[in-house]
């Protein structure tokens, strides 16, 4: 069986050395005209550093060694540039959800806000976040290839940072509604299958993918983030404080709706649904009970099956099919431990 963590790990490893490359020449100019921007830029090297998969900037490089055969300098600089971007998300969705902690650490909202205060710490993170999708694109710009690939690649990232932020907006608003299920899956189309489906296509447009590829890819990329964002939010509800590594239920806390909750609005008594909510146990009784949780698990299913066979007819080598493959399954065979 292929071992998709221990490809993460090996890639990952090479994608940090040019990440810790690129911070400490940032971090160095910015120190030299002044030490509250070296700090800055000391804290967000240390926030991107946390324990992580680095699975967006592998999927870059894995995508573009599936086409081109090798990994160089070039698509590492622009994977680099794929985990910054990634980072001013989460970043700015910390400080949205009002976490206190990311990995282990403190979000950089609250650890700035020590201080000077709340309004400084949100200030700082705004403007943070935004520094750190300034340093992705300078990634993708500085990486040495062609300018007609750049340009194309960049407007893959723009057009990906465009979609999330409307997911963000979605996600807030639905705070205050019951979205449909096609609602959700507007939303949902936004937020992680925006994701792969920028870093499915960045590398292989590097690669010179085929026009056929970069369709199966784009494809595929939509079914893994519908069945990654189903399976995330069911883990933010079902895991246990230990599994998860944070309390769980903090979405259900925010009256966030993943699909588990969009299904059983449609299939629960809606008065004990309501009651339920206000205790993560009580709910995940009702979850169980009206078939919500085994609706959504179903629909993750689905989309992971539809994935694989995308993948599968690409003309991508051996090792990144298995890799994708087999994180599929991953994501597929981690519904059944939740109950």
């Amino acid at each position: 069986m292929y071992d998709w963590e221990k490809t993460l790990d090996k890639y990952g490893l090479m994608i940090e050395e040019k990440m810790s490359r690129l911070f400490e020449k940032e971090t160095q100019n910015a120190a030299s005209y002044h030490d509250f921007i070296g700090g800055l830029y000391g804290d967000l090297r240390e926030y991107t550093f946390r324990r992580g998969k680095r699975l967006a900037s592998c999927t870059t490089l894995l995508a573009y060694k599936g086409f081109n055969g090798e990994v160089d300098d070039r698509i590492l600089s622009v994977c680099a540039g794929m985990e910054l971007y990634r980072h001013s998300i989460l970043l700015h969705d910390d400080l949205v959800d009002d976490d206190e902690t990311r990995r282990g650490g403190s979000v950089i909202h609250k650890k700035y806000s020590h201080e000077h205060g709340i309004r400084f710490g949100n200030g700082v993170a705004v403007f943070a976040g935004n520094i750190l999708y300034a340093l992705a694109v300078k990634a993708f710009s500085s990486s040495g290839f062609e300018l007609d690939k750049i340009v194309k690649v960049l407007s893959l990232l723009n057009d990906a940072f465009q979609a999330v932020n409307e997911s963000q907006v979605l996600d807030l608003a639905f705070e205050y509604q019951k979205p449909s299920v096609n609602e959700w899956y507007v939303m949902a189309s936004k937020r992680a299958a925006s994701l792969f489906k920028a870093s499915l296509l960045v590398g292989a447009v590097l690669a010179d993918a085929s026009e056929k590829d970069l369709r199966l890819l784009r494809e595929a990329a939509k079914h893994i983030g519908y069945s990654f964002d189903i399976q995330d939010d069911i883990i933010d509800t079902f895991a246990s404080e230990e599994q998860y590594g944070r309390k769980p239920g903090g979405d259900l806390s925010k009256h966030k709706k993943p699909l588990h909750i969009v299904y059983a609005y449609m299939m629960a008594d809606e008065r004990q649904l309501e009651n339920a909510l206000e205790d993560l146990n009580k709910t995940r009784k009702v979850l169980s009970d009206c078939g919500a949780l085994e609706a959504a698990k179903s629909r993750s299913r689905e989309h992971a099956d539809s994935a694989k066979k995308l993948i599968s007819e690409t003309s991508m080598s051996r090792e990144p099919k298995d890799f994708f493959i087999s994180f599929i399954d991953y994501v597929k065979e981690s519904l059944d431990w939740y109950a």
